[in-house]
């Protein structure tokens, strides 16, 4: 049975603990974490799918209303659709934080986000073969695509308590990616879909970076052979990013917040070189998450995997 790393467990377990320690949070302080958590998931979510908006277009786009001058009206469209998706799944959520995922969820998330884009296939499966480009992997014909989403949502129910939800939704983002029941925009509406189960437990909106996207689709590929651990890893790493950046906002100024340096600095203070970092960053083994291209990690957590290294020996 696969299941989230123990060591990644316990410090996301940790940090979600402190976050529901300061809830109910000011309302304002909540639209301002929703819209930022919101408007990068947009520009990293579409542009893993080819959108040439950057960040602060995407916000220009959502937020102002402007029309970047240079860029296709596609990825103007694209933007405003995936952060409608995205207000939805957060209506849905706190009207109701144990919302079923069911076929119709899935297909009413899949319509938003295509609505301006590929309205006439918008929330229908598709009816024909397709071929994913740059992978390996063929997606099933069209005609068992209702069975296999039967197949989906009845997996759901019955593991839904038997996993980590970190590993739940992580299988479920790759199980619906495979069945690719979408002419298009299965990536973006899997990506929803795998914060419908995190966020109903009180995690932020995860998300995964654009600049990760040749890794993204080789843990995927791996998961597409049965392996689906680095699958788990991948998803857990951002977790942790996402609930490191909620915690550096809401924490108090008069606490002492965790600092976190590029691996490259931290080296120096360290017995280990940032190349060795980045391998344990990577595999999981130390707490770290990325910003940009970078990996970002702290002094606690280099002491954290001292202690956890002098325990295994």
């Amino acid at each position: 049975m696969y299941d989230i790393n123990p060591i990644q467990k316990k410090r996301i377990d940790e940090k979600l603990n402190t976050i529901n320690k300061y809830r109910p949070l000011p309302s304002s302080q909540v639209a301002k974490l929703q819209e930022k958590f919101r408007i990068e998931m947009t520009y990293n979510s579409n542009g893993i799918e080819g959108n040439s908006l950057t960040l602060k277009e995407t916000f220009l786009v959502i937020s102002e209303g402007l029309t970047i001058k240079g860029k296709p009206l596609k990825d103007h469209l694209e933007a405003k659709d995936h952060f409608e998706a995205l207000q939805y799944l957060g209506d849905l959520i706190e009207h109701n934080k144990k919302h079923t995922v069911s076929e119709i969820l899935i297909r009413q998330l899949h319509q938003i986000v295509m609505q301006e884009t590929g309205r006439e296939w918008a929330g229908k499966y598709r009816n024909a073969n397709v071929i994913i480009s740059g992978s390996d992997h063929t997606p099933p014909e069209a005609f068992e695509v209702p069975k296999l989403m039967r197949n989906l949502v009845k997996w759901i129910s019955d593991n839904q308590n038997k996993l980590h939800l970190i590993a739940l939704s992580s299988i479920v983002h790759h199980k619906l990616v495979s069945i690719h029941p979408f002419f298009d925009g299965n990536g973006r509406t899997a990506r929803i879909v795998m914060n419908i189960f995190l966020m109903q437990a009180g995690y932020p909106l995860v998300t995964i970076l654009k600049n990760d996207r040749r890794k993204y689709y080789n843990v995927l590929d791996k998961a597409d052979k049965g392996d689906y651990d680095p699958l788990i890893r991948f998803i857990a790493q951002n977790v942790e990013r996402s609930l490191n950046i909620y915690l550096q906002i809401i924490t108090p100024k008069s606490q002492n917040k965790e600092k976190f340096f590029k691996l490259s600095e931290i080296a120096l203070k360290t017995p280990f070189s940032a190349k060795y970092l980045n391998l344990l960053a990577r595999q999981g083994k130390l707490e770290a998450f990325k910003k940009g291209r970078d990996w970002l990690t702290s002094k606690k957590a280099i002491d954290d995997y001292l202690i956890n290294r002098q325990r295994k020996r």
